[in-house]
């Protein structure tokens, strides 16, 4: 007998097709706003996957990444059950914002109230209505503002489920991630749910090159999970595990110049850029104060004193660092 999926007040039967939406609030004119949820249920049964993106309204990758799964008809199962949720927020995506309307950040307002805050009732929704009814989620974000990560996984080193599915997934790097309180993958854990947070890029921008590890990703965990059947080449190199990481800041107020990339491994002392005044009378040189990758980049022109520059992890097993270009 067929397990009994239901979703948003909606029983979805084996084989069908649906397009839902999640009514949370109206604009100032009445005007309902929708939250786009799409569903695919195979004939047969299997796990049921929820891709999520547009957490926060600014990050576009993510979506991206999922609209181009829709597109495909890579959501379209073999086995089990996908859910695309393209663009969580869509206050904030439709002002080109991270933040919805009243300030607040929706990844830490979880598992959020019915009768509270806007961004409170976001999440309320979500974890009434969706969440229980899922067995995985992918949660896909960028760098915020004009930080660029480098492609990676985020989760717990000593969840050995949330580490196998990383490895499953395969980035550049899995980095470690400990549960950050009234967030999205805190609620989920407490509720018994595997999560991994992918991050790549910044926002307000399309990065081909995190799309395609989006993507990437996505066919192997379909593939591991035999929700689907890509013929994918082998990867050719383990993902980098990140144990740990520390921000480096601006020195002071300036024009700012990288001298490094995202993924470079650097080590203590090496030169990372400089920061200069706007008159050409004196510059300030950066340093490495430890060895490690590059994980994330501030891309800005213009940087304040104390502004996060560089992200610098520190690998797993150093014997196995290898250069990522």
């Amino acid at each position: 007998m067929a397990r009994k999926f239901c979703i948003l007040g909606k029983e979805i039967l084996p084989g069908q097709s649906v397009e839902l939406s999640m009514d949370v609030a109206k604009l100032h004119t009445h005007t309902p706003v929708q939250v786009p949820v799409f569903v695919e249920r195979s004939l047969k049964d299997g796990p049921i996957l929820l891709l999520m993106a547009g957490m926060h309204g600014d990050e576009i990758n993510g979506m991206e990444i999922i609209r181009r799964v829709i597109r495909k008809k890579w959501n379209k199962p073999i086995a089990g059950t996908i859910v695309c949720l393209p663009v969580f927020n869509i206050f904030g995506y439709l002002n080109l914002k991270r933040e919805l309307p009243d300030g607040r950040d929706l990844n830490r307002s979880f598992p959020g109230s019915k009768n509270g805050s806007l961004a409170s009732q976001f999440a309320y929704q979500f974890m009434s209505q969706i969440a229980p009814n899922v067995d995985i989620v992918i949660d896909f974000h960028t760098g915020s503002a004009q930080r660029s990560n480098i492609a990676q996984i985020r989760c717990l080193l000593s969840d050995p489920v949330s580490m196998e599915l990383a490895e499953v997934f395969s980035p550049p790097f899995i980095v470690h991630s400990g549960y950050i309180s009234k967030s999205v993958r805190e609620a989920l854990n407490k509720m018994g749910k595997k999560i991994l947070l992918f991050e790549g890029g910044k926002t307000n921008s399309i990065d081909e090159t995190i799309v395609e590890e989006g993507l990437m990703g996505i066919q192997r965990i379909l593939n591991h999970f035999h929700m689907k059947s890509f013929k994918l080449e082998p990867v050719e190199n383990d993902p980098i595990i990140i144990k740990s990481s520390k921000w480096l800041r601006a020195p002071l107020s300036g024009v700012f110049h990288s001298e490094v990339k995202n993924g470079q491994y650097v080590e203590k002392g090496d030169l990372l850029g400089f920061v200069s005044d706007p008159y050409g009378s004196s510059e300030r040189k950066i340093k490495s104060n430890s060895n490690g990758y590059i994980i994330c980049t501030n891309e800005a022109p213009l940087v304040n004193k104390g502004d996060a520059i560089f992200h610098i992890g520190s690998a797993l097993n150093t014997d196995k660092i290898k250069e990522t270009e």
